[in-house]
């Protein structure tokens, strides 16, 4: 039902431009600069009928207003950060359904990187859009939230279906290979996908969007509630949300 395209931009952003095969209609998720997004749009013969928008943060709404400006679209955001999203017009939160043409997507508040950061699911597409809430191999720091929140977050986009592709805004999956490897070295599932991850950089080809299960197997963030994983911290009987922060705190430092 949608056709995805990945538009890469900046040094490792990446703003995905999708068509409703059946509409029509056109959506930009998370434009950080308007001009790629509308010469993509042109060579396509794409009509631009929405932007959405994960969060606040300059390098996933940067290019609203411009496009906005160019093609009248409609902008949909995070109802708990409006004031922060340039040009919102239709506000949406945690279950609420947004349609566009005729595929419809589920909305997950996922606080944690920013206050108000939503992800889109799109289930019959299989398709996830989560901004900077979950990368491949990796999650966004916390600027805005608490380990409690992010935690949570990750929680309620690890109880998708594994054969969810995982549309996430940066190109960070080398260096968060590196990192899982530094905390998690005998997991054999990790070190098969950095291998792959390695072939793949090489040849210059995007390592996203990956697929939930993967990311269910050898993303540590997503462990923290794995015993093996804890123990290997040296926090057995450690809760989750322990875990998961001292997992972030050993990233931001590594």
């Amino acid at each position: 039902m949608l056709d995805i395209r990945q538009i890469p931009v900046r040094t490792d952003n990446y703003i995905y431009l999708m068509r409703d095969t059946d509409s029509g209609d056109v959506a930009v998720v998370d434009p950080a600069d308007a001009a790629p997004v509308l010469a993509q749009a042109k060579a396509l013969g794409w009509t631009i009928t929405h932007i959405l928008n994960t969060h606040h943060h300059g390098d996933h709404v940067g290019g609203n207003l411009e496009i906005q400006a160019e093609t009248n679209c409609t902008i949909v955001g995070p109802k708990a950060d409006r004031d922060r999203i340039p040009g919102i017009s239709v506000e949406v939160g945690d279950g609420d359904h947004f349609r566009f043409g005729r595929a419809v997507a589920t909305v997950f508040d996922v606080p944690g990187h920013t206050r108000g950061h939503i992800a889109f699911h799109f289930a019959e597409d299989k398709a996830l859009f989560c901004g900077d809430t979950l990368f491949a191999m990796g999650c966004g720091r916390l600027f805005e939230g608490t380990p409690a929140q992010m935690w949570t977050s990750l929680g309620k986009l690890r109880a998708l279906p594994d054969d969810t592709r995982v549309f996430c805004a940066h190109e960070y999956t080398e260096a968060n290979a590196r990192f899982a490897l530094s905390i998690d070295p005998d997991n054999a599932a990790l070190k098969s996908r950095v291998d792959e991850i390695d072939r793949t950089r090489a040849a210059n080809r995007p390592t996203v969007p990956s697929l939930l299960g993967e990311e269910k197997r050898t993303n540590p963030f997503l462990r923290a509630d794995d015993p093996a994983l804890a123990a290997g911290l040296d926090m057995t009987g450690r809760d989750a949300t322990a875990v998961f922060a001292e997992i972030r705190s050993r990233k931001d430092n590594f």
